[in-house]
């Protein structure tokens, strides 16, 4: 935990990624290095019968911690997407699950 999921992106940009947003969310995110995941989720996107290549989504679970925590982690997962695309315009979404710890289990423990 954190969880980041991406969808719309290639899964060897997404392994390129992986170790720049660790570095960059560790601190901001208050949570060891080991405990983020980071996964690719091949998808097809469609509109008006045909296939199309959708801009990159992020998708963050997570604890919440707060407003202002969540726009800095937006900023820096769009600006960390973007440079491993090598396309400084990328429009990237980025979307926010926000998880209850009681209901967040390890082992069949949870976390509240």
């Amino acid at each position: 935990m954190p969880h980041f999921r991406f969808r719309a992106i290639d899964a060897d940009k997404v392994q390129q990624l992986s170790k720049p947003l660790v570095d960059a969310l560790a601190e901001l995110m208050e949570s060891p290095r080991e405990h983020f995941t980071i996964e690719h989720i091949p998808a097809s996107f469609f509109f008006e019968g045909e296939a199309f290549a959708a801009y990159p989504f992020v998708e963050v679970l997570y604890f919440d911690r707060g407003q202002q925590v969540q726009d800095e982690i937006a900023i820096r997962v769009t600006q960390i997407v973007r440079d491993a695309l090598a396309k400084p315009e990328q429009d990237v979404a980025v979307i926010f699950t926000k998880l209850d710890p009681a209901g967040y289990y390890d082992n069949g423990k949870h976390y509240a």
